[in-house]
């Protein structure tokens, strides 16, 4: 008799979860839950608003891919609750009034987050609104953007909105001069160019974290195309007197949130509320993480006997441990990668070639090198590209601008949309930039995990065989 797989639940089926799906499905039984039908490339979202047919490319649903490309199984419905002392999720599928309960083994959160702290439910535009709950409460309840084409009319909604912004040549105000922020007002003047363009943050330059020379470059772009740029100054629509402040005679037509994150863990809440931070962006409700990812209390005790991961956007780990790292796709995919090869390594279901397969303890993770990669768009036709940042803010080179980073981040999007779709050309590109060898920034070339195995320590990165 074949021996029985174990179970992992994976909780979201973003970038994190397609790839969990991806890396375990050839040893365990792999179910991802999400709240939504499809994937949605969310770097790329904010095109889509301005060029609603860009939403094809950068969106598929997702069951035909898990189930028969990856060979794991998915359960359109939303995760009402986590039981980690019992191993079970409470899910509620999409057409059920019901809720079922699901059995695992192990469990990896990725549920990402929301984008707009001053929202009771981070209610954005950058991301679909999907919880159950937050739907009545939001400014668009009589759109389902569960499904794929509620997001399609929601899109459409918007765009025709600006539309009528741009016919009337009103005036726009952007909050927050981060990288949602500058991407969301380049786009909108170059297709919208009527349209009289402020953007505003609390710092003193746009994109915070980026060094000096990605933030020259992109102001010098943003004031070349007309766009007013104000920094210095904190939002507070309250006070009559602060639209003069920003060089407005009054109140704009309109005005676009762009700043900071917020947690979307209400899963966590009933059962697992002692593993929610009480601080962090937003407003905390983060899931503490400890260096392995295992989900773990305040007080740093493992939840669950250590079979529950969170990975991505969703976490937050201890600065004495792991420095904070960047809410964006790529490092949680890295962590991803970690996880997973704990999970092989805790059933001994990794070596080399079929050796040492005797099981062991999670590893460690680290800050990982993807953390310190941002390509930022300035419209269709430029864009800037920096590498090698590290936790510390203004760290990092500017490597690529103009027409040829634009290229590049096209390039980036479809290759990894391609990826996560299952195609050939898109894996073969991304999984050697998942589970390379060589790190070339970030803490991965300082870390001991392989301190139990007798081969090099880059042998456990390079997973070019599944035994591997």
């Amino acid at each position: 008799m074949p021996e029985q797989k174990k179970r992992v639940l994976v909780i979201g089926g973003g970038f994190s979860g397609l790839l969990v799906a991806r890396d375990l499905h050839h040893d365990f039984d792999v179910l991802v839950v999400d709240a939504k039908e499809y994937f949605e490339y969310t770097p790329g979202i904010l095109r889509a608003y301005v060029k609603p047919s860009h939403f094809d490319a950068l969106t598929f649903t997702v069951q035909e891919v898990i189930e028969r490309k990856l060979h794991s199984k998915f359960l359109w419905g939303e995760v009402k609750n986590l039981d980690g002392n019992n191993k079970t999720a409470s899910v509620k599928p999409i057409f059920s009034k019901e809720e079922e309960t699901i059995n695992f083994d192990y469990c990896v959160i990725c549920a990402g987050c929301n984008f707009n702290p001053m929202h009771k439910w981070g209610q954005s535009l950058w991301f679909a609104t999907i919880h159950e709950a937050a739907r009545p409460e939001g400014d668009w309840p009589h759109i389902d953007e569960r499904f794929i084409e509620g997001r399609r009319r929601h899109i459409l909604e918007e765009n025709q909105f600006i539309a009528g912004l741009n016919a009337k040549s009103a005036s726009v105000l952007v909050v927050g001069a981060g990288f949602i922020g500058v991407e969301w007002v380049t786009e909108l003047q170059y297709f919208f160019p009527n349209l009289r363009l402020t953007i505003i943050d609390f710092l003193n330059k746009c994109l915070g974290p980026l060094p000096d020379t990605a933030a020259s470059y992109c102001d010098g772009y943003m004031k070349r195309k007309g766009i007013k740029c104000v920094y210095g100054v904190k939002y507070n629509p309250k006070d009559p007197a602060f639209w003069g402040t920003i060089g407005l005679e009054g109140e704009p037509d309109h005005t676009y949130v762009c700043i900071g994150v917020k947690a979307s863990n209400y899963f966590m809440e009933q059962s697992g509320a002692e593993c929610l931070s009480d601080k962090g962006p937003g407003g905390g409700k983060w899931i503490h993480v400890n260096k392995k990812l295992q989900v773990v209390t305040k007080d740093r005790k493992i939840w669950a006997d250590g079979s529950i991961f969170a990975v991505g956007d969703c976490n937050q780990t201890f600065a004495d441990e792991i420095k904070p790292i960047p809410k964006i796709s790529y490092p949680g995919e890295e962590q991803a990668t970690h996880v997973c090869k704990s999970i092989k390594f805790m059933e001994g279901k990794t070596g080399c070639c079929g050796m040492f397969m005797k099981p062991r303890e999670a590893i460690d993770s680290w800050w990982p090198w993807g953390a310190g990669m941002f390509a930022t768009s300035l419209g269709p036709h430029d864009a800037c590209f920096v590498m090698a940042a590290k936790s510390e803010p203004r760290t990092g080179l500017l490597t690529l601008w103009g027409w040829a980073s634009a290229i590049q981040k096209e390039i980036i999007e479809s290759s990894k949309v391609d990826e996560c779709k299952g195609g050939r050309m898109g894996q073969l590109i991304w999984h050697w930039v998942h589970h390379t060898p060589c790190h070339c920034w970030g803490d991965g070339c300082s870390r001991n995990c392989c301190t139990s195995c007798t081969w090099p320590e880059w042998c456990c990165d390079w997973e070019c065989c599944r035994c591997c």
